[in-house]
């Protein structure tokens, strides 16, 4: 067959695929938004002739170079068993990745990297001031950080803002050059020595401390801490030592926490840190951290920050041994750290057995009722503890209001329907995030309420006039409304940039509800009504994790479902297994392989919705095309909300986002 012959056969094959933007064949005009997917057919590629090169072959010249004869050195292993894979140390993912860890209250997540706030973004209520060593008060330990932050300075000095000037004493820690004890000299304390671990100070000292303490000398942190038996010590200028405990973020031992003070015997152990230098040129490096330091293999996924930039505990598919606990995006952390009342795995698994209900709002102390002691210290992990609850109680997202039930539905009797496909009909106030988007009598799509003014939906469903559509809050059936919905008239509708109508790429927009006359929100207070909190990190939620989709679209019968359906799915990996170049970054596949349940036509732009441990639920996916609906190995495909976080928080704000990121 001739080229000719091909390319036509090429050219009319093509003409012949169905339309990639409304999954129809191009001779039947129907609108997108009546389909939930993109419906491929698939293709054949036409057969090529391929003209056979010359076979003249001019040889090469038969000369050979001797090869160098340089010994090359075997090459250690990267990973192991624990450590991996290849593909995630290249991300040189540290603390500072807010994909895989949580920013710390002074910072927030922007592309990915936390970020350092200004001061004034730091909450003050009831914090404790803090001196600092330019001889300034600030109003929180947060503030306080934020300008270290900023200015790449330790600034903190101590607790209380009393008698904080420039001449006056300040806190200063040091390591003794001969023997590595290390020290604190506070201002009303005076000079006191760093409790070993096995003293009677009950110690924490650890890898993260000595990291702290040895930055001022060295950039790359401590090489290895240990203790000393204090009675070892030549002519020493203090007999209390104080426990300290650092998270490893801190520029300075002094913003660490500290413990009551101990009075040294002579058989009681003080620390002591060795301060890490880079090595020679070409010396042997089992895993090199983000930050140039070298640590060994066995040292990583630990739970111990030995790299002082936390990149040895980031890419982990288990931890070594029992003492350290490992959260599903991956990260190892020291067994201090669970259950200690803070969040630090992004599902919250960390904390799932001391689940936190309340807030708290303003300092406080140890959690045992029975200790009435006032502590010597105030303790910078309970500063940041509060700093967070302070923050995150602005936002509320991602916990429905499961008293409301609408009263004239109690009664009802509802026949289980088959199909969103292989959905169940929800209970009338059931999925509060859940939104209708109606345009003139017709609803052919869905959205998710993510708080403030705001709706996320598919770029699919709509169009740049606001002023035809109206967004439906608790509307249970389709076709009439009950005593808790709310109908809001949209301000503006955002389609993301580089939205593609014919591959669906970047499907997503944001639609801005009106406000209400003279008030800042756009309907009154709604106890049916709740936002879906707004993922940041991909990390957040891996393959297999069980997840719910929502909507009013069509039933396996090909009808349309009266009332919303709801029924669980399973995020799906490997996505370009079934669907090949149709498949791009910002997507994401959930559904059952064996074609039992899947989203359909009429549920685009509704919510994937998913739990972490502590039963948050954030909006993982939204409704955007696919194949074949409820048939095997087609499983749907939705627009990985995370992937565009930074476009959502660009246009909202950051009190529209994730309470955890404020």
């Amino acid at each position: 067959m001739g080229k000719k012959t091909a390319l036509t056969i090429l050219l009319l094959g093509v003409l012949h695929i169905t339309h990639p933007a409304t999954g129809i064949n191009p001779e039947v005009q129907v609108s997108s938004k009546n389909i939930k997917f993109l419906k491929y057919q698939s293709t054949t590629p036409a057969p090529t002739t391929i003209t056979p090169a010359p076979t003249t072959i001019t040889p090469a010249p038969t000369t050979i170079s001797p090869a160098p004869t340089t010994t090359i050195s075997p090459a250690i292993p990267r990973t192991d068993q624990y450590l991996g894979p290849e593909e995630c140390l290249d991300q040189k993912y540290t603390r500072l990745s807010c994909h895989r860890v949580f920013c710390p209250p002074w910072m927030r997540c922007m592309e990915g990297r936390c970020v350092c706030k200004l001061p004034y973004l730091c909450p003050k209520d009831g914090m404790a001031q803090v001196c600092g060593h330019d001889g300034r008060t600030y109003l929180s330990y947060c503030q306080a950080m934020a300008v270290s932050c900023r200015t790449k300075q330790p600034i903190m000095s101590h607790f209380g803002g009393e008698g904080c000037s420039k001449d006056s004493i300040k806190a200063q820690t040091s390591i003794d050059e001969e023997t590595g004890v290390v020290s604190i000299v506070l201002p009303i304390q005076g000079k006191l020595l760093v409790c070993g671990v096995g003293g009677r100070g009950g110690s924490n000292w650890n890898m993260a401390a000595a990291n702290v303490v040895c930055y001022e000398k060295s950039l790359w942190g401590a090489k290895e801490t240990s203790s000393v038996l204090y009675k070892t010590i030549k002519s020493p200028d203090a007999d209390h030592c104080v426990s300290v405990l650092c998270q490893g973020y801190e520029n300075s031992l002094t913003e660490c926490s500290f413990s009551d003070r101990t009075p040294l015997g002579r058989d009681d152990k003080v620390a002591t840190a060795t301060c890490y230098y880079k090595p020679k040129e070409g010396s042997a490096c089992e895993f090199r951290c983000v930050n140039d330091k070298c640590v060994s293999l066995e040292q990583t996924c630990d739970g111990v920050d030995h790299c002082g930039d936390r990149s040895d505990e980031m890419c982990c598919t288990a931890c070594r041994g029992d003492s350290a606990f490992w959260c599903k995006s991956g990260v190892c952390l020291s067994k201090e750290a669970v259950e200690d009342g803070i969040m630090d795995c992004l599902g919250g698994e960390d904390e799932m057995n001391k689940h936190i209900t309340k807030p708290v709002v303003g300092r406080s102390g140890s959690s045992k009722t029975h200790d009435t002691r006032v502590p010597e210290f105030i303790s910078p992990k309970q500063e940041l503890k509060t700093a967070r609850d302070l923050l995150e109680v602005k936002v509320h997202c991602g916990i429905p209001n499961n008293t409301v039930l609408e009263e004239s539905d109690r009664g009802e009797k509802r026949k289980r329907h088959k199909r969103v496909v292989g959905g169940v009909p929800a209970q009338p106030t059931q999925i509060q995030w859940q939104v209708a988007i109606q345009e003139g009598n017709k609803i052919d799509c869905g959205g998710a309420y993510i708080g403030g003014c705001w709706v996320l939906t598919a770029a699919h469903c709509v169009r740049p006039k606001p002023e035809v559509y109206w967004i439906k809050f608790s509307l249970w059936k389709k076709r009439s409304i009950q005593g808790t919905t709310d109908i809001v008239p949209v301000k503006n509708i955002i389609i993301h940039h580089k939205y593609n109508a014919n591959t669906y790429e970047n499907d997503i927009a944001l639609i801005e509800m009106e406000k209400l006359p003279f008030k800042t929100q756009c309907f009154e207070e709604n106890p049916a009504v709740s936002a879906v909190c707004v993922p940041w990190s991909v990390q957040l939620f891996n393959p297999n994790h069980t997840c719910s989709i929502s909507g009013w679209g069509r039933k396996k019968d090909g009808s349309s479902s009266d009332v919303l359906l709801w029924a669980n799915v399973s995020l799906i990996a490997n996505c370009q297994e079934f669907y090949g170049p149709r498949y791009y970054d910002g997507m994401m596949c959930a559904g059952d392989l064996e074609g039992h349940v899947d989203s359909c036509q009429g549920d685009s732009g509704g919510p994937l919705v998913c739990q972490d441990s502590l039963g948050v639920s954030y909006l993982w996916g939204i409704v955007s095309w696919g194949e074949k609906c409820g048939q095997a190995k087609f499983p749907g495909v939705y627009t990985k909300v995370a992937h565009y976080f930074d476009w959502i928080r660009t246009h909202t704000g950051w009190a529209a986002v994730t309470k955890y990121n404020l």
